[in-house]
C-alpha cells in the first residue's frame, strides 16, 4: 500500500507544497491548485508523474513545482525522511498493472522515470505501463562513469554475484558501497574479510563480526574518503556505476591510494526509451 506524505524540501514551502498529506493524489492536486492560483495557467491539462528517488528527480520535481506545473513525485518508500519537492506519494504501485491503473485513474499525461540507474524493475514496469496506456515516457538518468578518466583501470563486472567473486579473489580490506538491498549478498564470499559496508540505512540481516557498518547519506568529500580508506587500509572498493558527482570522491581516493575498483555495470534499459541526463532537458521534453 502506498502512503501519501507532505512535500518537503530544503527550500521554504511555496508552490508545490502540500500541507495535508491525507487523501488521494487527485485531492492533493486539488489543494495544490487552490494555493498555486494563476501560476497554473496554461498547465491545467498536464499531469506529470515523476518516478523519483534521486537528486535528479527531486530537482525536476522542484522546478516543476516552482513553475506551477502539475506534478506528483513518487518515491519507493525505502528511505526514512527523504528529501522531497512538491506533492509526493510513497510506496509501490503493484507492478506494471498497478502502475497502468494509476496512470488511468489519475489522468497522468506524461511520466518521467528519474529512478536510480539500478532500479531496473520500476524502469521496465514504467515502460510497459506507459506503452499499455499510451502515455509518453522519458528516462532521466545521470551519466554513468564508463567515460571516467580512471575507468580503464577498473574491474568491470555484470552483476553483484560476479562482483562478490571478483572481490573475494583480491587481497585486503574491502569498502562495500552497493546499497542496502544487496549488501548481504556479499556475506558468503567476504564473511571472513575486513569489510566496511557503507549504506544509507542498515540492511535487514546480521553482518559478520569482522564487518563494520557505516550508515551515511552523503554526499561525501574527497578528504573524508581519503581518511576512510587510510583508517581501514582499504585495498578493494566494490561499487555500482551510479554516476554523478555526489559519490565520485571514492573513485579518486581509490586511485590515489592504489585500491582496486570492482565496478558493476548498469543494467540494460528497455529498447526505444527516450533518455536525457538533466532536469533542463527533461523540461524541454515536457514543454
Amino acid at each position: 500500500m502506498s502512503t501519501l506524505i507532505a512535500g518537503r524540501s530544503d527550500r521554504e514551502a511555496g508552490i508545490g507544497s502540500v500541507n495535508n498529506p491525507v487523501g488521494s493524489p487527485t485531492e492533493m492536486f486539488a489543494e495544490w491548485r487552490s494555493t498555486a492560483g494563476e501560476a497554473l495557467h496554461g498547465w491545467m491539462g498536464i499531469v506529470i508523474l515523476v518516478l523519483g528517488g534521486t537528486a535528479e528527480g527531486r530537482a525536476l520535481a522542484q522546478v516543476l513545482a516552482d513553475r506551477g506545473m502539475l506534478a506528483m513525485l513518487s518515491l519507493a518508500g525505502r528511505t526514512r525522511q527523504p528529501l522531497t519537492a512538491g506533492p509526493v506519494r510513497s510506496g509501490g504501485f503493484g507492478g506494471t498493472e498497478g502502475l497502468a491503473t494509476y496512470l488511468r485513474t489519475e489522468g497522468v499525461t506524461a511520466v518521467v522515470d528519474a529512478t536510480h540507474p539500478f532500479a531496473e524493475s520500476i524502469t521496465h514496469h514504467a515502460a510497459q505501463a506507459c506503452a499499455q496506456v499510451g502515455v509518453p515516457l522519458l528516462r532521466l538518468s545521470r551519466p554513468g562513469w564508463s567515460e571516467h578518466p580512471f575507468a580503464n583501470g577498473w574491474l568491470w563486472v555484470e552483476d553483484h554475484a560476479q562482483a562478490a567473486t571478483t572481490a573475494s579473489d583480491l587481497m585486503g580490506p574491502v569498502l562495500l558501497s552497493v546499497g542496502r538491498q544487496h549488501t548481504l549478498d556479499y556475506v558468503p564470499h567476504l564473511e571472513n574479510r575486513h569489510v566496511v559496508a557503507r549504506v544509507v540505512e542498515p540492511p535487514s540481516g546480521i553482518l559478520p563480526s569482522r564487518w563494520v557498518l557505516l550508515c551515511s547519506k552523503g554526499p561525501v568529500t574527497l578528504a573524508g574518503e581519503r581518511k576512510l580508506f587510510k583508517e581501514h587500509e582499504i585495498s578493494v572498493l566494490v561499487t555500482k556505476d551510479s554516476g554523478g558527482e555526489l559519490t565520485e570522491a571514492k573513485l579518486h581516493a581509490a586511485a590515489e591510494l592504489g585500491a582496486h575498483v570492482v565496478m558493476i555495470r548498469r543494467p540494460a534499459m528497455p529498447e526505444g526509451l527516450t533518455q536525457v541526463s538533466n532536469a533542463e532537458d527533461a523540461l524541454a521534453w515536457l514543454a
